[in-house]
């Protein structure tokens, strides 16, 4: 494990469901976004299913999960939200959603990605990595290598641009952590901001945020990290 420093003039985020994000590297998006990077959002998925219990419907949910993304994106200081309202559940790696990936690549052309380790699926013994994170991880990797660098593959979508650099959150082989100690607090408040899923414990969520990421930065030294597998795609 090192510790890596970046400063992104345009970096983009791709994760499944509106509050995933924040949870993997909000740290990381409000630290950029800070330093003046023109911080993207990809989600994929609509949250029309992330209930806990069945006293609700998916269109009230995924109205209530737009008006926390947006909260959480400005919390950040998110430049723009793309959302693809895929349902939740209906996540595929397929040659259309690589389309679109490729064209939100092309269109604003990031120098890094964030985005979750479509390999990592058991944690501990206890948790499943969700299909759709695993689908929206697979989706991304080959719409950024090779196909948003290769012209030929989806000329309808814009001029090739090659990514210099993916960040992957939620990986079993992290290698590389950033230094997140003074965004930690905008972490948490974006975390809090998706209320339908963190519900009334707001210091228990809090107590957990910090402690992951102080977990993530103890091997450096370092107060609170991400942690995150590297790929270098273009030096």
């Amino acid at each position: 494990m090192r510790s890596l420093s970046l400063r992104p003039g345009v970096a983009m985020a791709v994760y499944a469901h509106p509050d995933d994000a924040d949870v993997a590297a909000g740290g990381v998006m409000a630290l950029w976004a800070s330093q003046g990077c023109e911080m993207h959002l990809v989600v994929v998925c609509d949250g029309s299913k992330g209930a806990h219990g069945s006293k609700t419907t998916p269109e009230r949910m995924r109205e209530v999960r737009r008006d926390e993304l947006e909260l959480a994106a400005d919390l950040l200081g998110v430049r723009r939200v793309h959302r693809l309202e895929v349902p939740d559940g209906d996540v595929s790696n397929s040659a259309e959603l690589r389309a679109r990936l490729v064209g939100l690549i092309r269109a604003w052309r990031p120098e890094v990605i964030l985005a979750p380790d479509p390999t990592a699926t058991f944690f501990g013994g206890v948790y499943v990595n969700h299909r759709d994170h695993r689908e929206t991880g697979w989706a991304l990797l080959d719409a950024a290598a090779p196909a948003a660098a290769m012209p030929l593959y989806f000329p309808e979508q814009g001029s090739a641009h090659q990514v210099s650099r993916l960040l992957l959150s939620g990986t079993h082989e992290p290698d590389v952590a950033i230094d997140v100690s003074a965004a930690i607090d905008v972490k948490v408040k974006a975390v809090l901001a998706h209320h339908s899923q963190t519900g009334d414990d707001a210091q228990g969520v809090s107590d957990v945020v910090r402690g992951r990421a102080s977990q993530a930065g103890r091997a450096l030294g370092l107060a609170f990290a991400e942690a995150f597998r590297s790929v270098e795609l273009a030096g």
